[in-house]
Protein backbone atom coordinates (compact mmCIF):
# COMPACT_ATOMS: atom_id res chain seq x y z
CA UNK A 1 0.00 0.00 0.00
CA UNK A 2 1.49 3.37 -0.98
CA UNK A 3 1.82 6.18 1.54
CA UNK A 4 -1.06 8.27 0.14
CA UNK A 5 -3.51 5.36 0.35
CA UNK A 6 -2.29 4.50 3.84
CA UNK A 7 -2.73 8.13 4.96
CA UNK A 8 -6.24 8.29 3.48
CA UNK A 9 -7.21 5.01 5.17
CA UNK A 10 -5.91 6.21 8.54
CA UNK A 11 -7.70 9.54 8.09
CA UNK A 12 -10.98 7.73 7.33
CA UNK A 13 -10.55 5.53 10.42
CA UNK A 14 -9.98 8.59 12.60
CA UNK A 15 -13.01 10.37 11.16
CA UNK A 16 -15.23 7.33 11.73
CA UNK A 17 -13.99 7.01 15.32
CA UNK A 18 -14.54 10.71 16.04
CA UNK A 19 -18.08 10.53 14.62
CA UNK A 20 -18.92 7.81 17.15
CA UNK A 21 -17.09 9.36 20.11
CA UNK A 22 -18.72 12.76 19.60
CA UNK A 23 -22.15 11.19 20.23
CA UNK A 24 -21.10 9.04 23.21
CA UNK A 25 -21.25 10.05 26.87
CA UNK A 26 -17.97 10.70 28.70
CA UNK A 27 -18.76 7.97 31.24
CA UNK A 28 -19.32 5.40 28.48
CA UNK A 29 -15.98 6.23 26.85
CA UNK A 30 -14.12 6.13 30.17
CA UNK A 31 -15.68 2.79 31.15
CA UNK A 32 -14.65 1.20 27.85
CA UNK A 33 -11.13 2.63 28.01
CA UNK A 34 -10.64 0.99 31.43
CA UNK A 35 -10.60 -2.40 29.68
CA UNK A 36 -7.44 -1.45 27.75
CA UNK A 37 -4.01 -1.17 29.36
CA UNK A 38 -3.27 2.43 28.40
CA UNK A 39 0.24 3.59 27.49
CA UNK A 40 1.87 6.56 29.14
CA UNK A 41 0.39 9.82 27.91
CA UNK A 42 0.38 13.51 28.71
CA UNK A 43 -1.93 16.42 28.07
CA UNK A 44 -0.53 18.73 25.41
CA UNK A 45 -3.50 21.05 25.80
CA UNK A 46 -5.48 20.77 28.98
CA UNK A 47 -9.24 20.69 28.37
CA UNK A 48 -10.57 24.17 27.74
CA UNK A 49 -13.92 25.65 26.79
CA UNK A 50 -14.64 28.19 24.10
CA UNK A 51 -17.10 29.32 21.45
CA UNK A 52 -17.41 28.61 17.74
CA UNK A 53 -19.54 30.46 15.23
CA UNK A 54 -22.25 28.37 13.60
CA UNK A 55 -22.87 29.23 9.96
CA UNK A 56 -25.81 28.42 7.78
CA UNK A 57 -26.70 28.91 4.13
CA UNK A 58 -29.89 30.37 2.73
CA UNK A 59 -31.82 27.50 1.17
CA UNK A 60 -29.03 25.06 2.02
CA UNK A 61 -26.69 26.21 -0.75
CA UNK A 62 -27.17 29.98 -0.97
CA UNK A 63 -25.43 32.87 0.70
CA UNK A 64 -23.80 32.03 4.06
CA UNK A 65 -24.93 33.74 7.27
CA UNK A 66 -23.94 33.57 10.93
CA UNK A 67 -26.52 31.56 12.81
CA UNK A 68 -25.12 31.94 16.31
CA UNK A 69 -22.46 30.60 18.65
CA UNK A 70 -22.03 27.21 20.30
CA UNK A 71 -19.95 26.25 23.32
CA UNK A 72 -17.24 23.66 22.65
CA UNK A 73 -14.53 21.93 24.65
CA UNK A 74 -11.18 20.87 23.22
CA UNK A 75 -8.08 19.01 24.35
CA UNK A 76 -4.90 17.47 22.95
CA UNK A 77 -3.02 14.39 24.21
CA UNK A 78 0.36 12.87 23.27
CA UNK A 79 1.15 9.19 23.82
CA UNK A 80 4.58 8.01 24.93
CA UNK A 81 5.10 6.71 21.37
CA UNK A 82 4.65 10.22 19.94
CA UNK A 83 1.10 9.96 18.54
CA UNK A 84 -0.90 13.14 19.07
CA UNK A 85 -4.68 13.10 19.39
CA UNK A 86 -7.16 15.96 19.35
CA UNK A 87 -10.63 16.01 20.84
CA UNK A 88 -13.49 18.44 20.33
CA UNK A 89 -17.04 18.18 21.64
CA UNK A 90 -20.07 20.42 21.85
CA UNK A 91 -20.78 21.72 25.33
CA UNK A 92 -18.63 22.30 28.38
CA UNK A 93 -17.40 18.75 29.01
CA UNK A 94 -13.62 19.02 29.23
CA UNK A 95 -13.20 15.42 30.40
CA UNK A 96 -15.04 14.13 27.34
CA UNK A 97 -12.80 16.23 25.08
CA UNK A 98 -9.72 14.75 26.80
CA UNK A 99 -11.05 11.20 26.43
CA UNK A 100 -11.79 11.79 22.74
CA UNK A 101 -8.25 13.15 22.26
CA UNK A 102 -6.82 10.07 24.00
CA UNK A 103 -8.86 7.77 21.76
CA UNK A 104 -7.74 9.72 18.68
CA UNK A 105 -4.10 9.22 19.66
CA UNK A 106 -4.68 5.52 20.38
CA UNK A 107 -6.37 4.99 17.00
CA UNK A 108 -3.17 6.28 15.36
CA UNK A 109 -0.97 3.87 17.34
CA UNK A 110 -0.08 0.56 15.70
CA UNK A 111 -0.07 -1.18 19.08
CA UNK A 112 -3.46 0.06 20.30
CA UNK A 113 -5.58 0.83 17.20
CA UNK A 114 -7.13 -2.64 16.95
CA UNK A 115 -7.92 -2.83 20.68
CA UNK A 116 -9.52 0.61 20.71
CA UNK A 117 -11.64 -0.21 17.67
CA UNK A 118 -12.74 -3.56 19.14
CA UNK A 119 -13.25 -2.57 22.79
CA UNK A 120 -14.27 1.10 22.59
CA UNK A 121 -15.40 2.31 19.17
CA UNK A 122 -17.35 -0.76 17.94
CA UNK A 123 -19.50 -1.13 21.11
CA UNK A 124 -20.20 2.61 21.19
CA UNK A 125 -21.10 2.53 17.48
CA UNK A 126 -23.55 -0.29 18.17
CA UNK A 127 -25.13 1.67 21.05
CA UNK A 128 -25.43 4.72 18.81
CA UNK A 129 -27.14 2.74 16.05
CA UNK A 130 -29.61 1.23 18.55
CA UNK A 131 -30.43 4.71 19.90
CA UNK A 132 -30.90 6.11 16.39
CA UNK A 133 -33.11 3.20 15.37
CA UNK A 134 -35.20 3.62 18.53
CA UNK A 135 -35.60 7.36 17.89
CA UNK A 136 -36.59 6.68 14.26
CA UNK A 137 -39.20 4.15 15.38
CA UNK A 138 -40.64 6.59 17.93
CA UNK A 139 -40.78 9.30 15.28
CA UNK A 140 -42.36 6.98 12.71
CA UNK A 141 -45.09 6.07 15.21
CA UNK A 142 -46.27 9.69 15.20
CA UNK A 143 -46.30 10.05 11.41
CA UNK A 144 -49.57 11.26 9.92
CA UNK A 145 -50.45 10.33 6.36
CA UNK A 146 -52.59 13.20 5.12
CA UNK A 147 -53.62 11.37 1.98
CA UNK A 148 -55.60 8.80 3.97
CA UNK A 149 -57.38 11.26 6.21
CA UNK A 150 -61.07 11.74 5.43
CA UNK A 151 -61.94 15.30 4.63
CA UNK A 152 -65.03 16.50 6.41
CA UNK A 153 -67.54 18.16 4.08
CA UNK A 154 -70.62 19.85 5.18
Amino acid sequence: MDSVTQHNTQQAQRQAAMAVLAHAEAGEIAARLRTIPLPGHQDLRAPENGLVMLRGRVGGDGAPFNLGEATVSRAAVRLAGGEVGFGYTLGRDGEKARLIALCDALVQSRDFAAAVERDVIAPLREQLMVRRKQAAEETAATKVDFYTMVRGEG
